[in-house]
């Protein structure tokens, strides 16, 4: 949202409950207690609606406003974890991403091979057999639904990892792997995870997970935010505070000269 919109709209909250308070004044114009309590109401609901039109859309953007002043502050990164296609050229996307501004670090970390559902017999033969395929395998995963997940050695490369899963899988099973997954983290400036993404979608890329800086505070404001609900009675107890603001200047105003004229006289004595 334009700063200036968020200005127009604030004035706009700011003229319902002038209008509130003038309602209130009106008081003494009232001939019973039912009229006082009408104007309470109304102030009370012009307030949610003053609060619905107006402010509920600037509370909206206040985590993009938190996030904003976290990118200005220095050496903050952010970590992207990508799932990528195995048909995706990723040295390619790893190339481009390393020329621009606020690159940190790209890291292939594992492999995802989707397989069939595997029986008891199965699955117990592929624990047994996928450790001793490459010594560059650190780690690997059988999942119930039968998706081999190999955790790579940091510097070997995702293609390296594939490529030698394939020719052993072509060479036991005489068939070829379709189609994999690739895991890998790019590091960015935080101040440049704006560019980054955009970069990224462009390729049909969306990261599935974000950590650092600017997504802890996005989190955090998220979580203490209160409901766009719960935002909006607030807003309509401003109005009603307002609305009896305006009833009762009359009594508060006459109050608080004689409590003056009060500190002044003890302060000529």
């Amino acid at each position: 949202m334009d700063v200036l919109i968020a200005i127009i709209y604030i004035v706009l909250f700011i003229i319902m409950m002038i209008f509130v308070f003038s309602i209130g004044m009106l008081k003494q114009y009232m001939p019973s207690k039912k009229e006082v309590l009408l104007v309470i109401i109304v102030g009370f609901l012009i307030g949610c609606i003053g609060g619905a039109l107006f402010l509920d859309p600037i509370y909206d953007e206040l985590p993009n406003v938190v996030s904003v002043i976290e990118k200005s502050m220095p050496n903050n990164e952010e970590t992207l974890y990508l799932d990528l296609s195995s048909s995706i050229d990723v040295n390619k996307l790893k190339e481009n991403l390393s020329g621009t501004e606020g690159f940190k670090s790209f890291n292939e970390y594992a492999i995802s091979i989707p397989m069939w559902d595997f029986n008891d017999k199965e699955r117990a033969y592929f624990e047994d057999i996928v450790g001793n395929i490459d010594y560059h395998y650190k780690d690997y995963n059988i999942t119930p639904t039968g998706t081999i997940e190999i955790a790579l050695e940091e510097n070997y490369s995702s293609s390296d990892a594939l490529k030698s899963f394939s020719d052993w899988y072509k060479l036991v099973f005489g068939e070829t792997i379709s189609y994999a997954q690739v895991h890998a983290t790019l590091v960015v400036d935080s101040a440049s995870l704006d560019t980054f993404e955009q970069n990224l979608l462009e390729r049909g890329i969306v990261a599935s997970k974000i950590e650092g800086p600017i997504q802890d505070t996005v989190n955090n404001t998220n979580s203490s935010m209160l409901s766009n609900g719960e935002f909006t009675l607030v807003c309509g107890g401003i109005g009603l505070v307002v609305a009896v603001m305006g009833i009762y200047i009359d009594s508060v105003v006459p109050a608080y000269r004689r409590f003056r004229k009060f500190l002044r006289d003890k302060r000529k004595r």
